[in-house]
This record gives C-alpha cells, structure tokens and sequence, in this order.
C-alpha cells in the first residue's frame, strides 16, 4: 500500500468479500470512477477465490487482500489509505475497520445489503458486532425485510435500492461475449452449460451424460479447478471429451467431433453462458452455497439447480416464476433435462421468465448512484 499510495492520492476503498461480491459491487466502482475520476480505487479481498481471479482488474488501482481485523492493522490501514469514502458490498463487517471509519468520520456505505433474524446483531449477546453497524452512514439493502430488521436496532438511514447484481449481469448482454474455441466446439448444436459445478452436480450430469442418446453437446465449468478433480470428472465421462488446457496447449483437434468440453480453467464462464440453450448451475445439490444464477438467466437460459436454494432470493423468485428449476435427484434431472431437450418451446418460455426477470429487477446502481452524487468529497 504504501508503494503504491502517495501522500498526494485521493483514495476510495471498495470492500468485497469473494469474487460474487466485487461482481455486485463492479456497476457502483465503475459510476463511482465517474464521479470521482481524479481519486484512485483501492480495492481489498478477504477470499483468495476474490483475489486471485481479480487481482489485475482495471476497475481497481490497488488491488490487495484485506488486513486481518485487528485495532492496530485497521488504524495503519486506514492511516496509509486515507478513504474519503468507503464501500463494504453485500456482508462482511470487519468490526475494528469499522470502528475506526466511526472515529475518522469517514462516509462508509453497505451496497447490496441483506441482513437475517439469525444474524449476530439481532441476538442479545450481539453488541459488539451492533455498535460496529453504527459506522455506516446509510444501508442499501436488497429487500424490505433487511430495512425492518434494521429499524428494529433503530437504523433509520436504510433505503431499499434491491440488488445491484442485476445491473452487473444485465450489462454484460453490452460486451463481446465471443469464444471462438466455444463457436467451434457448439457447432450450432444444442448445448447445456454446467456452471460452477461440484462433484455432487457432476456425478447426476456424467450418469445423464453417459446414458443420453440424444446429438448435443455439454460444457462444464467446475467451481474448483484441481487436477485430479477435473481427471476424476474427465474419468467419469464415456462420451467423446476435451479440456480447454488442450485446446490450449496446441492439440490440433475438430472441436467440433467432441461431445464435452471441460473448461478447466477460471475467468470465462461468463462468456461461456452466452452459448447455453439450458443450464445447470452448481452449489445447491451440497452446502457449499448456490452460485450465481444470474449470469445464465440474463442470457434468456433455462437454469436448473440443486434443492438448496433457500438463502438465494433471486432462485426462489425464479423457481416461483417457473423459470429456473429445482433437482434432488437423478431421475428429476434426468426427467427435467429430457424435458427441456425435446421441448423447444418450453426452453424458450421459461429463458423469456429468467431474462425478464433480469431486466426487471436493474436500477440499484442508479437509486445508489443518486445519493452519492450529493456528496462532496
């Protein structure tokens, strides 16, 4: 920090837990450079899944992981950064950090804020962690039940902005989401995209995979990308495969005659989505959390998930709406898959529902962006 900050830099910090949060909080940094062009974005990760991926951004100019919280870590971080404004996205309350913004008068914010009954600051032994809330200047919460919840600790600067994920994968049907080796691989065939998977979703998808006679293609994208994990997902599958790191390593192959693709490698699942006529997302089968479901509904892409989806508001919508379906078992994701396959029209209504909804639920950024504006800073 202190090789790359001068005492002549004007400094906002950007707090993201993971690399779900930074993609939350990706729309506010960029209308946040906007405004304040002339300062510089320091941006700071707890997880190395955050870090690692996203250690060279552009929307940062320093990129690092976050001190641990410790009084005297959080005053020489504070002291050597010097924010004139501060961002925490979605969760993630380091008390000592807080304290000390508190003590500076330093402009702190929650985007994209969800708060539960459960949470520490709601038990009665939770003082610690609810004096550390009054840091912030104002919530943006993502529901009206975090603002009740709030209200109830007697925080009245809340505004129910909704989620500023929405905007994020809204904005990225804007980019260039071409991937030749895909365009090569897909071959204007049918194509599922298995995003985020873990070996719970991948044992059910190869047994689908192994015993489909359909003519249509697969790509996974695992969560963790380890050697061995992905030789075990190759091992587990008979159809014709392939990895992206032989693809890159100059195998001259006709992607087109492979039947699977596994991307083992991280940064492209995105653009990979843009090629889905249905897709699976990992995560809800274990405890390990759903992933982002998002990325493929913004496509207008049929998504499926695992059972365990009752933390992620915008599943439960889209499994209310119909547009994303839940699967315990084998036989209910070989039956939804054989279902989605056969059955064009029923892809094409229920991606309609999940790119609705998409476009629906955008304008966090712009309800933040509003109050921030009047800042001067």
């Amino acid at each position: 920090l202190q090789e790359k900050i001068s005492t002549d830099d004007k400094c906002i910090w950007f707090h993201a837990a993971s690399l779900g949060e930074f993609e939350q909080g990706l729309p506010v940094i960029e209308e946040i450079k906007d405004l304040f062009p002339t300062h510089k974005i320091v941006l700071t990760f707890f997880s190395p899944s955050g870090y690692e991926v996203r250690k060279n951004t552009k929307a940062a100019d320093v990129v690092i992981y976050l001190p641990l919280d410790t009084p005297k870590n959080a005053k020489k971080f504070i002291k050597i950064v010097r924010p004139e404004l501060v961002f925490f996205i979605k969760y993630e309350y380091w008390p000592n950090y807080l304290n000390e913004l508190k003590k500076k008068e330093i402009p702190t914010f929650l985007i994209s804020g969800i708060f539960r009954n459960n949470q520490l600051f709601f038990k009665w032994y939770g003082g610690f962690y609810r004096k550390a809330l009054d840091a912030f200047h104002h919530f943006f919460v993502q529901n009206s039940s975090s603002k009740e919840l709030l209200l109830q600790l007697n925080k009245i600067n809340v505004t129910v902005s909704g989620d500023t994920r929405f905007d994020r994968v809204a904005s990225i049907l804007e980019k260039d989401n071409t991937l030749d080796f895909i365009q090569d691989f897909k071959n204007n065939t049918l194509t599922v995209v298995i995003g985020s998977s873990w070996p719970k979703d991948e044992e059910l998808l190869a047994n689908f995979i192994n015993s489909s006679t359909h003519k249509i293609k697969f790509i996974f994208a695992p969560h963790l990308v380890k050697e061995e994990q992905i030789a075990d997902l190759k091992k587990s599958i008979q159809k014709k495969t392939i990895l992206f790191s032989e693809v890159q390593s100059g195998h001259n192959v006709s992607l087109s005659e492979y039947d699977v693709f596994i991307a083992d490698t991280i940064g492209i699942l995105t653009k990979i989505y843009s090629y889905a006529d249905i897709a699976y997302v990992g995560g809800g089968l274990g405890t390990a959390g759903l992933h982002n479901i998002l990325e493929p509904a913004t496509f207008g892409v049929p998504v499926l998930i695992g059972p365990n989806y009752s933390n992620f508001a915008e599943a439960i919508a889209l499994v209310n709406l119909k547009g994303c379906i839940s699967i315990s078992n084998q036989k209910e994701l070989n039956e939804a898959l054989e279902n989605l396959i056969r059955n064009e029209d029923i892809r094409a209504e229920k991606g309609h529902i999940c790119s609705t909804f998409v476009q629906m639920n955008q304008g966090a950024v712009a309800v933040i962006k509003k109050h921030i504006t009047g800042l001067s800073i």
